[in-house]
């Protein structure tokens, strides 16, 4: 039988709020079986809760952002998504002293080290993963996403800039799960930033914690971190690795692929709603065999 997973302990990290500039402790705590990933702002109140659900992102402006009933925040939720995806953490309590996620490095490396100081553990009841049984897609003007039936899990995205960092050969990137590591070939991808988007993006409140030791930032022809890019394609790899975090916020990892170009938070997200909006396009399926389950599920333990 495939069992649900949690952490083995409680961990904690102190970060920076990539967008807030909040400084902000974030702790990782085991929960039970079928609780799912939830979210408590320990600076508020009552200690109040927000689920990690598809309706539940109501800001996508730079990252995903979970708003509940309440209006009680927790933004910048999917490079920590894209790292529980990794190793199929099911259940889990995640404390913020703040209403951001931290940044780390901008990649979600920082945050597979914690899970590995926790410890993975499994739990006794079954795990859920979501099928994929038709395709489902978003077009917009000038970018679309989609998600197909497929037994395992791959993405492929493509991202287009006018820029010359960005060449054609950099821009796409396929990545299979039952043949590539993410741990190796995404986790690593650091989040971006263009100089001349900074000043506007400072201006609506966004970014007011990123610096080059959590962003890669790039002028008019090259990037401004030292040590340069640790990916030739290390942009697209990001998006891929967003992707990965923010199909995760369904709760459960999906047996499908997922294509983008140009996609972001807000139409994966909306790619998420349809997705479970149309009930007949998805089933929950569990697996009493471990040879069942496909290869790109297999988790380092």
């Amino acid at each position: 039988m495939i069992y649900q997973r949690t952490i083995a302990k409680t961990v904690t990290v102190t970060g920076v709020g990539l967008h807030s500039g909040f400084r902000v402790n974030l702790t990782l705590k085991p929960a039970g079986v079928n609780k799912g990933i939830v979210f408590i702002r320990t600076d508020l109140e009552d200690k109040p809760s927000v689920p990690c659900q598809p309706f539940l992102v109501n800001d996508t402006r730079l990252s995903s952002t979970l708003i509940n009933e309440n209006k009680v925040r927790v933004a910048t939720v999917e490079h920590l998504m894209s790292a529980l995806a990794c190793y199929g953490v099911d259940n889990i309590i995640v404390e913020l002293s703040a209403p951001e996620v931290p940044i780390m490095d901008g990649s979600s490396n920082s945050f597979l080290y914690l899970l590995n100081e926790a410890g993975i553990v499994e739990q006794e009841a079954k795990k859920k993963y979501i099928k994929i049984l038709q395709p489902q897609e978003i077009i917009e003007p000038d970018k679309w996403v989609k998600l197909i039936p497929f037994d395992g899990f791959k993405l492929k995205f493509s991202i287009r800039y006018d820029h010359p960092l960005f060449k054609p050969e950099w821009s796409e990137y396929a990545v299979d799960f039952s043949k590539h590591s993410y741990i190796s070939e995404i986790s690593r991808a650091r989040t971006f930033a263009f100089m001349y988007e900074i000043e506007n993006i400072h201006k609506n409140g966004l970014g007011r914690g990123g610096n080059l030791n959590n962003a890669i930032v790039i002028d008019d022809d090259t990037v401004l971190n030292k040590g340069g890019l640790r990916f030739n394609d290390e942009f697209v790899r990001h998006k891929i690795l967003d992707a990965i975090g923010d199909m995760y916020i369904a709760g459960h990892q999906i047996i499908g692929a997922f294509e983008g170009f140009k996609s972001g938070h807000a139409i994966n997200n909306k790619l998420l709603r349809q997705l479970m909006n149309n009930k007949d396009a998805w089933t929950y399926v569990e697996f009493d065999n471990e040879d069942d389950v496909p290869n790109s599920f297999h988790y380092v333990a």
